[in-house]
């Protein structure tokens, strides 16, 4: 169901990057030892890294998912409602001029 509001009330699919994260982790530290033991410490800091940017992500994802169906609803959780502050949102807004007016065309590059 669409309702015109879904930036607000977007949900974040936790389960699938906690995955994710999981797998970065994995790979970026095998990276690490790989490199380490391979004389590219250059390589070796850049594994290491992106090891600890999965590991905080991997944190953060795990303290959302702890905190209950806010975060991360379940199938049992309906929908949010929609916003009763107007009609939903129906297309492009318009290109208006300073004064308020909207333009006849749509604004594009000045031809001669």
């Amino acid at each position: 169901m669409r309702t015109g509001s879904e930036p607000a009330t977007a949900r974040s699919a936790l389960r699938a990057r906690f995955w994710l994260s999981v797998w970065g982790a994995g790979w970026t530290a095998l990276g690490t030892v790989a490199f380490a033991l391979a004389g590219r410490p250059g390589w070796a800091a850049a594994c290491a890294a992106l090891w600890l940017v999965t590991i905080v992500d991997l944190v953060v994802v795990l303290r959302h998912l702890r905190q209950g169906p806010h975060y991360q609803p379940g199938r049992d959780v309906p929908p949010y409602q929609p916003p009763d502050d107007g009609p939903p949102y129906r297309g492009r807004p318009r290109h208006r001029l300073p004064g308020g007016r909207p333009y006849r065309r749509r604004p594009g590059p000045w031809h001669p």
